[in-house]
């Protein structure tokens, strides 16, 4: 296990009924609220009127910015930067999934950069300036974004969807209630599970040794995500499958399950060419990389590993490591499946392999898959799986 430092201070008010403590949160940072929120769910389900009117009881100014798009545009960040310049905004408030969130945090940061935000902000990858404080209230368990300092945003005009952050970009206090969950459908339930799930195994497939804690919780919150995922799609108002799943999602990206271990994140970074080329949804195109990214880097030195995850996370009883591995693959996949993911990439609109040397050229110059990942991977080996893609696959 390596060094590191874990410090993470975002104040979660998780359960239900807490909403009521809004105000409280918000008036430590000032009166003046930016509100941020995407495409009106929050509107139909009567989140937004309970939180204006507490906003509004409270006394405090709103500024709104709606729309945030689900791969927050740098657009929308600038819009948002403009606004909290001009108003004088005090604080952010977030309503919503990953996607908002993490524009919220592009804002936070965007708000004390001058010039292009994109060639400023985000280029910069790292960001050690001033921030406003920022709260969320989350409507969909999926990014972590909520308790970490990280946010990905995408330019559609470069094709380039890039991640950033920065200390000062790490939520102040989040709100946490399942019961937002309940009224989100079985397609974007099952996307931020494929998130979750992701999130858990770029950290849990590393090549550092010695990571037994990590190891040992990711694996129990994999098979969280396994029990919970098919009770929430069959009764989405079950009240814990869907804390669990929320909680889940809050747990596997906030460095509990990452720190201590050094390495790159594979599927994260061929996913996101995905989506800057062809903005799909983001879990999606994780569940339809992941098994195949496994089957890639199968050998005798990663078997150990993957053999390990077919035991603890699928209960896979095999004495042929290599064979146990197979078995583990092919368990992710159908249980993807099963749960309603389209398994190919033609199945989410992208039926051609014309963009897949520029996206894996894109893929290994916005990270370090080629020199530092659990297996490098060339712009080859990145062509080749997203070629594997294309194709309903068996691993064993």
């Amino acid at each position: 296990m390596e060094n590191f430092n874990f410090h993470v201070t975002t104040d979660i008010r998780f359960g239900k009924d807490r909403l009521s403590e809004l105000p409280e949160v918000l008036n430590v940072f000032g009166k003046k609220v930016l509100l941020v929120y995407g495409g009106g769910s929050i509107k139909r389900n009567g989140l937004y009127d309970r939180v204006v009117q507490l906003l509004t009881d409270n006394g405090s100014t709103i500024v709104e910015l709606s729309g945030v798009e689900p791969n927050p545009r740098i657009e929308t960040v600038t819009k948002g930067a403009q606004l909290c310049r001009a108003h004088q905004i005090d604080v952010i408030l977030a309503v919503g999934g990953g996607s908002v969130i993490d524009c919220s945090k592009a804002i936070a940061g965007g708000t004390f950069v001058e010039g292009d935000l994109w060639e400023n902000l985000v280029l910069k990858r790292r960001y050690n300036g001033p921030a406003l404080p920022l709260v969320t209230i989350l409507t969909l368990a999926a990014t972590g974004s909520e308790m970490n300092s990280g946010g990905v945003i995408s330019n559609m005009a470069t094709q380039q969807k890039l991640g950033m952050g920065g200390k000062n970009l790490l939520p102040k206090a989040s709100f946490l209630d399942p019961t937002n969950t309940f009224t989100v459908n079985a397609y974007q339930t099952t996307a931020g599970s494929a998130d979750i799930f992701s999130h858990l195994m770029e950290n849990y497939f590393n090549a550092t040794p010695g990571t037994d804690v990590q190891d040992g919780v990711a694996e129990g919150l994999m098979k969280t995500v396994i029990k919970n995922l098919p009770i929430a799609l069959k009764d989405p108002e079950n009240y814990d499958a869907r804390a669990n799943l929320m909680w889940a999602s809050t747990l596997a990206l906030n460095g509990l399950t990452g720190s201590g271990k050094q390495g790159t994140w594979s599927c994260h970074a061929m996913e996101h060419e995905l989506s800057a080329f062809y903005d799909i949804t983001h879990g999606m195109g994780l569940a339809i990389l992941t098994p195949r990214w496994m089957a890639h880097i199968l050998n005798d030195v990663t078997v150990p590993k993957f053999a390990r995850f077919a035991k603890e996370v699928w209960g896979i009883q095999d004495e042929n490591p290599e064979q146990a591995a197979k078995k583990g693959i092919q368990a992710l996949y159908d249980f993807f499946l099963e749960n309603g993911v389209p398994m190919t990439l033609p199945a989410v609109g992208i039926d051609t392999e014309k963009d897949f040397e520029k996206m894996a050229q894109q893929a290994v110059a916005h990270s370090t898959i080629a020199t530092s990942a659990f297996v490098p991977l060339s712009e080859k080996d990145v062509v080749a799986i997203y070629q594997a893609c294309m194709s309903e696959s068996t691993f064993v």
